[in-house]
């Protein structure tokens, strides 16, 4: 059996979710008193997954479905820094099987973004960031149910670093990638098996994570459209068993393709609508999914206005 890998993601999460100028990922920044936040939602699906580099599908879950609602906020401290937050509340199903299906408040995202460089060339702009960011289970959820649980309830540390280049027409390229630290996790068993061995504990050292993404996009006139590869790597962990369920330490290794569009109504103002459509590629211990998201967003400007004679 298998599960989604819910990073937000997941956890980083997963995906790219965000508005223009306040995810994790991008080469954007809001501006000083600026607040941006609203709800997206998420639909996770698939029915085939791969145990280890084996492809397989498994009747006892049939189609595996992962919702969320995601609450998202970013804040302009400075014009170079921005205060950036998120939680989901998380609804997992199989279709088939008995595996009965969860739900529950998952896991409470805050970081930094830095704007630590850049240079105009011309019509062009290149800037670079620095993202810090730590996330803790809000909830007593069970990590030790999957593919049905909602997450992993492991404390996560990241530091990323982004690259982005915009030409004046609106095109732009992004790079970025990030090492992530992952805190061990407690079972509500004594003793567990995985990679080959029995261990007698019920704590559980967990592998910790590489991604990489990079995306081309268009941003002009409130139109943000962008297409991304994204990639994750586990540094550590075994594959499922044969005809296993998976394990919370188990490496999880993905790469992901998705178009993602956002347009800023121009009627309404500060209100901006999102979406976003994916495919998983390639992967190691995850579900082959399919994936869309789409939500509104709203930008609030707390500056005071300049009063003028």
């Amino acid at each position: 059996m298998m599960r989604k890998f819910t990073m937000l993601g997941t956890a980083i999460v997963i995906s790219s979710v965000w508005l223009q100028a306040q995810n994790f990922t991008d080469g954007l920044m809001m501006p000083k008193k600026d607040l941006c936040t609203g709800f997206l939602y998420s639909h996770d699906q698939w029915t085939n997954y791969w145990e280890g580099t084996l492809k397989r599908d498994n009747g006892n879950i049939g189609t595996l479905t992962t919702k969320s609602i995601n609450w998202m906020g970013s804040y302009g401290l400075t014009d170079k820094v921005n205060i950036i937050a998120m939680l989901p509340y998380i609804w997992t199903h199989a279709s088939q099987g008995t595996l009965h299906a969860m739900n529950g408040i998952q896991d409470l995202t805050i970081g930094v973004k830095y704007n630590f460089y850049k240079k105009v060339i011309g019509g062009s702009e290149f800037t670079s960031f620095g993202v810090g960011s730590y996330a803790v289970p809000l909830t007593n959820y069970t990590p030790d149910f999957l593919p049905l649980s909602i997450g992993f309830a492991s404390q996560k540390l990241s530091g990323r670093l982004i690259a982005n280049y915009k030409i004046a027409s609106g095109w732009y390229a992004n790079v970025t990638s990030a090492y992530t630290w992952r805190s061990n996790v407690t079972l509500d068993r004594t003793s567990y098996y995985t990679d080959g061995q029995l261990t007698m504990s019920n704590e559980v050292w967990m592998p910790n994570l590489v991604d990489f993404s990079g995306s081309i996009g268009y941003l002009k006139n409130g139109l943000n459209a962008f297409i991304s590869f994204n990639q994750q790597w586990s540094l550590g962990g075994g594959d499922i068993r044969r005809q296993d369920m998976p394990f919370v330490s188990n490496r999880m290794n993905f790469s992901k393709v998705d178009a993602t569009v956002q347009y800023y109504i121009p009627k309404i103002s500060n209100l901006a609508v999102r979406g976003m459509f994916g495919y998983t590629t390639g992967g190691r211990n995850v579900g082959q999914s399919t994936y869309f998201m789409g939500g509104l967003l709203y930008t609030f400007h707390f500056a005071k206005a300049t009063i003028t004679n």
